[in-house]
């Protein structure tokens, strides 16, 4: 049975797992090395940034990273950056949960909407995107390297 739970700790099988995910995320498909402990340390200390891991049987099959940004006021939104189900999982549904994983997820947090970019060429996620409710605004996305 897929169970979603929140990243609890830095070990080197997750960080590996993961960055696997990330490969297959990847426009370059690329490794770029490995996930830093920090990185694992910041995520599980900070109350606006999670990660959400499909597991079954202790396989990780998906993963998604959402943080809260807050605008102007009491408004929060969340921020989706990596969403990624592994090419032998997909299909089977570990999708679907994550997202209703990421809603409650936003909605626990007080969020209002959710926000995250989709790739051109990314036409089977736009799928599942639009099958679940989301909605496709026309704008630019921008990027600048600090």
């Amino acid at each position: 049975m897929i169970e979603i739970k929140r990243l609890q700790e830095y070990n080197p099988e997750t960080a590996t797992r993961m960055r696997q995910l990330l490969v297959e995320l990847s426009r370059s498909g690329k490794d770029k090395g490995e996930i830093p402990a920090e990185w694992f340390q910041d995520i599980i200390a900070s109350p606006w940034h999670d990660v959400l891991l499909a597991i079954d049987e202790g396989k990780i099959l998906g993963m998604a990273s959402v943080s809260i940004i807050m605008g102007a006021g009491i408004r929060r939104n969340v921020y989706l950056e990596d969403f990624v189900v592994s090419a032998d999982a997909r299909g089977k549904g570990v999708g679907r949960l994550l997202w209703q994983a990421m809603l409650d997820w936003g909605r626990e947090k007080g969020a209002q909407k959710m926000e995250f970019t989709c790739g051109a060429g990314r036409e089977s996620a736009q799928q599942f995107y639009l099958a679940n409710g989301a909605e496709i605004y026309d704008t630019n996305f921008f990027r600048f390297e600090l």
